[in-house]
């Protein structure tokens, strides 16, 4: 069959790769894509721009997937999601993987997910909401440092500040709702209480209609558990980022933590999803800190991680587009999930400047001897396809997050030795990466 993948990051080169390698995959048709996914195997990146059968008021992505005779959609980002995108292609009869609006407001507004929360008993932290900056104000005054600000819209990772002060959070306060840098998505905030612990995400594949639920198939079904390094600098020091890279599995979560995970968090989602009638079908990110007193939820996504994706998936032992077609039809429950033995690491290369203003254009040379001897994969993030030095083709950076170098090892030490080798293959100017993705004191410890 055909299949059609909505993006153009890394986290959509990692699921173009995965779908590739199914037996079920005729071809990927990528929208727009990036510069690996147009050197992928099976796949062709499409422009709408170039596109002239699209008919005036039609909706580019679903005549895309008319034109190019697609059986399956996958959405990877979270705009799309949150407008709706789902909807339109079942409503042309394509079945799609990602979750229809309503669902994913859970991501697209911070406000109505904690009262989601609340509402169903997910163990989180406490929070309130506010429309008026002086309100929030006087809650951070008679509450206290440290002390967590959240855009209430979405943000593109930008909209959350973890205050260690007083006036850090106040500043943030004045910073989202007043700046105009996250848009309309500060209007709203919500503050919450600080967590201490360590983060982790967990992903999971989510199959939930109303139908299933009545018919007893509902469900959501965990991946291994992986970590984001979001801080730019090793040791966990900088700003922070859209991820720097990322491990999987963990060694210290435990299958007691993960038992009381899916007891505190996943099967009070699962209800609450059932109970609110969503038609869920997709994947659904959990950020969890591990706190003292067990898992607590910070956010979700609805979609897949973004650089998990590039360190989870490669750990799959089964046919991924198999396990799609399973959260569509409602027989995921059956689905037998599989998971190679070993570890995946995953670091970040990123254009020089960023998370602040860089340069695009950079060409990016990789020594493929080098990366080929590391039995790494590179999954392409912001970078395209273009001409540079009188040669076509070339990969050029376009964005901050240029490339994960993601490496497998079967143990963590040989993952991180893989990776890394993998990743001195890989120049361009002012390239930049963390060296110490993965090992100890690396990860957020959720201490101020």
């Amino acid at each position: 069959m055909n299949i059609i993948v909505v993006g153009n990051g890394g986290r959509e080169h990692t699921i173009c790769w995965k779908l590739a390698q199914s037996s079920l995959v005729d071809k990927i048709v990528v929208v727009p894509g990036n510069g690996g996914t147009a050197h992928e195997t099976k796949c062709v990146n499409v422009n709408p721009k170039d596109c002239d059968y699209i008919k005036e008021g039609e909706n580019a992505y679903v005549a895309i997937a008319k034109h190019e005779n697609c059986r399956m959609a996958v959405i990877g980002p979270e705009d799309p999601l949150a407008d709706g995108l789902a909807d339109e292609f079942w409503s042309a009869s394509i079945p799609c993987v990602g979750p229809k609006k309503a669902g994913a407001q859970l991501e697209a507004s911070k406000d109505l997910s904690k009262n989601f929360m609340k509402k169903y008993g997910v163990a989180c932290a406490a929070s309130e909401t506010f429309v008026s900056k002086d309100a929030a104000c006087e809650y951070i005054k008679k509450h206290g440092a440290p002390i967590v600000i959240k855009a209430d819209g979405l943000a593109a990772g930008k909209g959350v500040v973890v205050a260690a002060t007083e006036k850090e959070a106040l500043d943030a306060v004045e910073d989202l709702m007043d700046s105009g840098r996250v848009g309309d998505a500060g209007k709203k905030l919500v503050i919450e209480d600080y967590l201490e612990g360590v983060e982790i995400s967990v992903l999971a594949a989510v199959s939930v209609t109303p139908e299933y639920a009545v018919s007893g198939n509902a469900t959501i079904v965990p991946f291994l558990p992986a970590r984001d390094h979001k801080r730019l600098m090793d040791g966990a020091k900088g700003p922070n980022t859209g991820g720097m890279g990322a491990v999987c599995p963990l060694d210290d979560v435990t299958e007691a933590t993960m038992a009381q995970f899916n007891k505190d968090i996943l099967e009070p989602t699962l209800n609450g999803l059932i109970k609110e009638r969503f038609d869920y079908r997709g994947f659904i990110f959990f950020g969890v800190m591990l706190t003292p007193k067990g898992p607590k939820l910070l956010e979700y996504n609805v979609r897949l991680g973004d650089p998990e994706t590039q360190a989870v998936l490669p750990l799959m032992d089964f046919d991924f587009a198999e396990m799609c077609t399973a959260i569509l039809n409602g027989s995921l429950k059956k689905f037998n999930f599989a998971w190679k033995k070993g570890y995946q690491v995953a670091p970040v290369v990123v254009s020089g400047g960023y998370p602040g203003a860089y340069k695009k254009g950079c060409e990016i040379t990789v020594n493929k001897l080098l990366l080929s001897a590391s039995g790494a994969k590179l999954f392409v993030a912001g970078a395209v396809t273009g001409r540079r030095g009188g040669e076509d083709d070339n990969l050029l950076t376009s964005g901050g997050r240029v490339l994960a170098c993601s490496a497998f090892g079967s143990t963590f030490k040989d993952a991180w030795e893989h990776a890394y080798q993998g990743i001195s293959a890989v120049k361009f100017d002012d390239a930049f990466y963390r060296k110490d993705i993965g090992l100890p004191g690396a990860a957020e410890s959720g201490k101020l």
